[in-house]
């Protein structure tokens, strides 16, 4: 038998056959080792080369008011049109998309309802690696960009600014988004239009959007409707200062049901209990029997109704006005009734950029109103809705279906979305509401409507403190506990009226929206507390 011709490696005999094994792993380790090789050469001037880019790009620490950083001018996106052709600036915004491709990178960036594309290209400036970096990303994360807008050919459809684009050359990230977000922006953006059988049907449910209302703020649409919600209350603000009102803030924390009805929320008052206010009504009075004349107030109203509509609040924001008057409540009706109309008018001449941003996403119908307003009488809406084959009672107030109802035929007959309903009956009315002196079953009451639902309820208030006695006591109302607001009449108190507006009901039917949780910005009902 022939041996096998030994070799020695390391001191050790190797047999022939391990021999080979030993030079074919030799030859594997060489290869590898020239595909490395091939691998950090063709990465030469990539992610492994030297960052021409490093310094102009990056997570940024957390800003503590350290630096005042006064030499950066950060320019908004609405106005960059104006700075194409003038050199670098400064803006911040969330990034909206990112698409990083080859040496590219597209970046959308989006400040509250504008947006603008930004581009990163390799070069002088940008690296590959400052390319990867914007990429990667977080949708929504706050950026600072230092760019240099510049003009496009065509129109960039994706964004509000269209006609120009941002060079980016540095980019640092100010505060990071989480990498997976519970609801994506373009989504809760998306049109609500059932009639396009080709669009994407993606939708975002309302308890989505309210569990994470923070994200679902962000939306262009939700942005304009809380802008022109913020218009409603500067308008009703200035336009009865302009008549003369003085504001006036009205306690929270109240001893007595202000409406004398049972759905108030008890709170406990040290060793006693107290109520969350349901109206201003009793204190705007009490302003009136102290000489201010005219007042309004602005602020939170508490209503512990278990109504799961898609117009009920358990909070919402009362806009609420009294005023003393000479002669006739009509006197109060009447500026009211015109108070809405410069409302509406001031709504429709400097807020339809909202307007339109509203109508992007949801169906908006232009609101039609007549100045002055219409006025019907009670009498004259129960005797239309008769017509309409509508049985309800001379004495019965009206439900949400007739409301609707006789708004569809008060637009039919008379082509507008708002009117003021006079003359309501008086055993539908609070205690406080003065009877008709020529019928009885009637009280010198209002609702103005806006597309056929109520958004204000109003009266002549009775300012005799015996009258106002005997009507609190026919409504059961405990007497000894408004003992102060009666007594405030004792001392001589003009006639006076007023009422009391819902502002997320307005902003509701002003856009024609099909729910009041749309138009309050962390809304409270009997299912929802947070956040």
């Amino acid at each position: 038998m022939v041996e096998d011709k030994e070799n020695v490696e390391n001191g050790e005999q190797v047999s022939k056959k391990g021999a080979k094994k030993l030079a074919k792993a030799a030859k594997k380790a060489e290869q590898k080792a020239e595909t490395a090789s091939a691998v950090a050469a063709n990465n030469a001037g990539g992610d492994s080369a030297e960052d021409h880019a490093s310094g102009r790009y990056g997570l940024s620490e957390m800003i503590q008011s350290k630096d005042k950083r006064s030499e950066r001018n950060f320019v908004p996106v609405s106005e960059l049109s104006g700075q194409v052709g003038k050199g670098l600036v400064w803006v911040r915004g969330r990034v909206h998309t990112s698409r990083a491709k080859g040496k590219q990178c597209f970046l959308i960036l989006r400040q509250q309802s504008s947006t603008v594309q930004c581009i990163l290209a390799v070069g002088d400036v940008i690296s590959k690696q400052m390319v990867k970096f914007a990429g990667n990303i977080p949708k929504e994360s706050i950026i600072d960009i230092q760019a240099k807008p510049v003009a496009v050919s065509g129109k960039i459809e994706s964004c509000t600014e269209q006609s120009l684009e941002l060079s980016v050359e540095q980019l640092f990230v100010i505060s990071q988004a989480k990498a997976q977000l519970p609801l994506q922006i373009e989504d809760a953006s998306r049109p609500e239009n059932a009639d396009d059988a080709e669009g994407l049907n993606i939708r975002v449910n309302q308890d989505t959007r309210l569990d994470n209302r923070v994200l679902d703020l962000r939306t262009p649409a939700n942005q304009a409707i809380f802008r022109l919600e913020a218009g409603v209350c500067r308008l009703f603000r200035d336009i009865l200062t302009e008549k003369g009102f003085t504001e006036i803030h009205t306690p929270k924390i109240i001893s007595a049901a202000s409406e004398g009805g049972a759905n108030v929320f008890t709170v406990s008052y040290f060793k006693d209990s107290a109520y969350l206010a349901q109206s201003p009504q009793l204190y705007k009075q009490m302003a009136i029997a102290a000489d201010f004349d005219k007042v309004y107030t602005v602020g939170a109203v508490f209503r512990a109704e278990d109504s799961n509509t898609h117009r009920h609040l358990t909070e919402f924001v009362g806009l609420d006005l009294e005023m003393a008057f000479k002669y006739h409540y009509h006197e109060v009706l009447h500026t009211i009734g015109n108070t809405f109309t410069a409302i509406f008018k001031g709504l429709r001449d400097n807020y339809a950029r909202e307007i339109e941003s509203v109508g992007q996403q949801y169906k908006v119908d232009a609101f039609k109103f007549l100045e002055p307003p219409l006025i019907l009488q009670f009498a004259d809406g129960v005797a239309m809705l008769r017509e309409a084959g509508v049985e309800t009672g001379d004495e019965e107030d009206l439900s949400t279906p007739n409301e609707k109802l006789l708004g569809r035929l008060v637009k039919a007959k008379y082509d507008t979305d708002f009117y003021i309903l006079d003359k309501f009956p008086l055993a539908i009315r609070p205690f406080y509401t003065m009877p008709d002196p020529n019928n009885p079953v009637y009280s010198n009451s209002y609702d103005m409507f806006m597309r056929g639902e109520e958004i204000l309820s109003g009266a002549q208030r009775i300012h005799d403190p015996e009258y106002l006695m005997e009507r609190a006591k026919h409504h059961g109302i405990d007497t000894s506990k408004i003992a102060a607001y009666i007594e405030s009449f004792r001392y001589g108190c003009p006639p006076h009226a007023g009422g009391g507006i819902g502002m997320e009901r307005v902003v509701m039917l002003y856009l024609g929206l099909d729910n009041i949780r749309k138009t309050s910005m962390f809304p409270r009902d009997p299912k929802r507390l947070t956040p």
